[in-house]
């Protein structure tokens, strides 16, 4: 830490004082974090073992669905360990590495939806080659990209909070650590600091926002080509991925692209990009897609089957 840094640990205020409000909490985030494990689990086995999803769509949503379960674990077992404690802290080293994961993973999966929209593209608009252009080792680049470019703007984000000394008050008005509440910790000026950590993430989030929407400009284009069938085929898919992109995208801007403040419904807008989607992604993407069920099927069917034996 900063050599000025007097403080050890971080005291998280959480949802609610109130004990029965906690013990609530508690139990509905363990339901949740669950299914999200086991919903998105499940889509990674399915993809991964059953052999038959081959598209290249599916080998990206199974790496999204990897870093789903990676981005909630970084926050929600310590709000569910919290709930049944009275102090809820966490040492000043634990607090910036949460950040650094939170970052990292975030960082990915918004390079990783980026990429999806890329290869929706690719697929609609030029379906002849979408096999030879998405081969195995373009996919591979893809997804080691993304991967990159979540460690870059998580290891810029965390070395801006890195540099700042702490001197107390070490209380946040939160239940995970994060850049905006840090800052508000600082005992120093934080103006640049502040403006370069929206430059980090409003970047980024421009950038694949831009990406984003003129893939789907020229993909709306293109189906004006295509028969009735194919149109709504094209079109069922492409909603799957803007729904997943506008539950991360809309409370992660509101969130990180704006003064580096914080407001008391920062914590409610939280909970939708690090539970809420990642809970919604396996219903979104998958259980409404018929090679994904019947995949599951068969993978169930053989498991089944081997059990009798």
């Amino acid at each position: 830490m900063a050599a000025t840094s007097n403080v050890t640990e971080i005291i998280f205020l959480g949802f609610s004082r109130n004990r029965d409000v906690q013990k609530v909490i508690s139990v509905v985030f363990l339901l949740l974090y669950t299914a999200i494990v086991l919903g998105n689990s499940l889509i990674v086995i399915t993809i991964m073992a059953g052999k038959v999803l081959t598209s290249p769509m599916y080998f990206f949503l199974s790496y999204l669905s990897f870093v789903e379960i990676c981005y909630c674990s970084v926050t929600v077992p310590k709000l569910i360990f919290d709930s049944f404690i009275e102090r809820k802290i966490i040492s000043l080293k634990g607090c910036i590495t949460q950040i650094f994961f939170l970052h990292f993973f975030g960082g990915t999966e918004i390079f990783l939806l980026t990429v999806m929209a890329y290869d929706r593209y690719v697929a609609i608009c030029k379906p002849l080659h979408y096999t030879t252009i998405m081969n195995q080792r373009v996919r591979h680049l893809l997804v080691g990209a993304a991967w990159g470019g979540g460690l870059l703007h998580s290891v810029g984000q965390t070395f801006l909070i890195f540099q700042l000394p702490f001197c107390g008050p070490n209380l946040i008005d939160h239940y995970f650590c994060d850049v905006h509440p840090m800052l508000k910790l600082a005992c120093s000026d934080t103006f640049l600091i502040g403006l370069l950590i929206i430059t980090n993430g409003g970047s980024i989030s421009v950038i694949s926002f831009v990406v984003l929407l003129a893939s789907y400009i020229v993909i709306l284009h293109s189906l004006r080509s295509h028969t009735l069938e194919g149109r709504r085929k094209a079109l069922s898919t492409c909603a799957s991925h803007v729904a997943v992109v506008g539950l991360f995208f809309i409370p992660c801007s509101f969130v990180y692209m704006r003064p580096c403040v914080t407001l008391p419904v920062d914590k409610i807008v939280a909970v939708f990009y690090t539970v809420v989607t990642p809970l919604l992604n396996p219903v979104i993407y998958s259980f409404r897609n018929a090679e994904v069920k019947n995949a599951m099927k068969r993978l169930m069917g053989r498991k089944v089957i081997w059990e009798e034996k």
